[in-house]
């Protein structure tokens, strides 16, 4: 059984913190066996965090947390980048075309752009998995929602800390029963619902630093972004 943090971001997303060699250390001393970085419509630091993630005795994942126009889909496996704003069913597609498989984070919580609010139970079940468990809750609703969903539906489970600095990896972790220690054999054992979830709700206090934090990347995102745009040069990649 290997313990498997799916849901994470780096620097790299607009509201991220760390560089990916923190979050492979605290993934390291929280003693799990694999990481994904899925950052905001982006991929770069996952592939770095994936290449470097046998330094710190762990697998690495690769991935994104992918916009699509219902909302957020965790495309894990994938090693290319997946534009945002694709119909929810084609960056399905697009997922599986790049041999990953298709993850439905905090899916009933439409303030975090969760997709069910915009689509139909058939076209959500026709996602690989569901994360029904995701520490950056606040009373657990949306969480139960999700599970029962799942339970209903018969579709596998995982869980994610959904991460946004260092402190928080390792908050919500998928046991997976992998025999195999490679991201095929965990992909396959997740698509297969051989999975259990264990999580805690992310302490406020770490959840109050990430949020403030947020903010002022957001706020700083958005200037650098108007700069840009008056001043024509490449400052900042709009399209996060």
């Amino acid at each position: 059984m290997l313990s498997v943090e799916l849901h994470t971001h780096s620097a790299q997303s607009y509201d991220g913190r760390d560089p990916v060699e923190l979050l492979l250390q605290q993934a390291e001393a929280v003693g799990l066996d694999a990481l994904a970085v899925t950052d905001h419509d982006e991929i770069a630091a996952s592939l770095e965090a994936a290449d470097i993630a046998p330094e710190y005795g762990l697998i690495g994942i690769p991935g994104s947390e992918i916009t699509s126009a219902a909302g957020h889909v965790l495309g894990l496996g994938i090693t290319e980048r997946i534009p945002a704003g694709l119909p929810f069913m084609e960056t399905l597609d697009r997922i599986r075309d790049l041999g990953g498989i298709a993850i439905i984070p905090h899916p009933f919580q439409g303030s975090r752009h969760g997709v069910a609010p915009n689509i139909s139970e058939e076209e959500l079940a026709s996602a690989d998995a569901i994360e029904v468990y995701n520490s950056r809750l606040l009373t657990g609703r949306s969480n139960r929602k999700a599970e029962r969903f799942a339970t209903t539906r018969a579709l596998p489970m995982t869980a994610g800390s959904d991460a946004h600095i260092a402190e928080m990896v390792g908050q919500a972790v998928t046991h997976v029963a992998s025999e195999e220690r490679t991201v095929d054999g965990i992909l396959t054992a997740i698509a297969n619902g051989e999975t259990t979830v264990v999580g805690e709700r992310t302490p406020w206090r770490i959840s109050f630093r990430q949020a403030s934090g947020a903010v002022k990347r957001r706020i700083k995102y958005a200037t650098t972004d108007f700069l840009s745009g008056a001043t024509g040069g490449l400052i900042m990649d709009s399209k996060r």
